[in-house]
């Protein structure tokens, strides 16, 4: 598994190998799955609704209520306004691509780091895919390959941090990716898969040594 620390996909590829598909994550997917924007922001809510409810049973007007309060507003404003920005800068300096060989991802707000996931590196891949079509793709490494969790997050599928999973995070057409990526892997084995599944949290396909079974 090779690590590249330098911007952009590696240029040109090699002779015989070609891009499948390229993109990067949504920020608004970033915002509320990854960073919670929208859970923070319904907290500060519920936060605002009990401090004017307080204010209103000490016998305050709405008015003061509302300007007792304003201080609160601000600073989930500020909060909710911090996850979206770290969502959209994450984003921007994100890049994934699916080449008929391998895996790329380009990742890293302050330091950007490149990684290729070779498929033979790849044991399996799912898609957790959303109402939206939106989704993630985790990708379960093989043998003792091992990416640091840290150098992966937010690109890292959550709580995996014994054996890290690298995952294309927030894609907004998650099915279309898996299915390019599943032909990919089947490909490189040799075989075609049987099929890819688009229900929420289904697998894609998995990879075994000289072979590939679509589940």
């Amino acid at each position: 598994m090779e690590q590249l620390e330098r911007g952009g996909l590696p240029e040109p590829l090699p002779q015989g190998e070609r891009v499948l598909w390229e993109g990067a994550p949504d920020w608004r997917d970033l915002a509320l799955h990854v960073f919670h924007a929208r859970k923070v922001a319904i907290y500060f809510a519920l936060l605002l609704t009990w401090r004017v409810g307080v204010h209103l049973a000490d016998g305050e007007s709405v008015g003061a209520a509302l300007t007792g309060s304003i201080a609160l507003v601000l600073l989930g404003a500020l909060a909710v306004g911090l996850l979206c920005s770290i969502a959209w800068f994450t984003a921007r300096t994100a890049r994934y691509a699916v080449t008929s060989e391998r895996v790329i991802m380009r990742i890293g707000i302050v330091l950007t780091v490149t990684f290729n996931l070779p498929f033979k590196a790849i044991a399996a891949a799912d898609l957790r895919l959303r109402r939206d079509g939106s989704g993630d793709i985790p990708l379960t490494l093989a043998g003792s390959d091992r990416i640091a969790y840290l150098n992966l997050w937010p690109h890292a599928r959550p709580w995996q941090v014994k054996r890290p999973q690298p995952m294309l995070r927030g894609l907004p057409d998650a099915e279309r990716v898996a299915a390019i990526l599943a032909r990919a892997l089947a490909a490189s084995a040799g075989v075609v898969p049987r099929s890819v599944a688009s229900e929420e949290g289904a697998r894609i396909v998995r990879v075994r040594p000289g072979r590939v079974a679509a589940a």
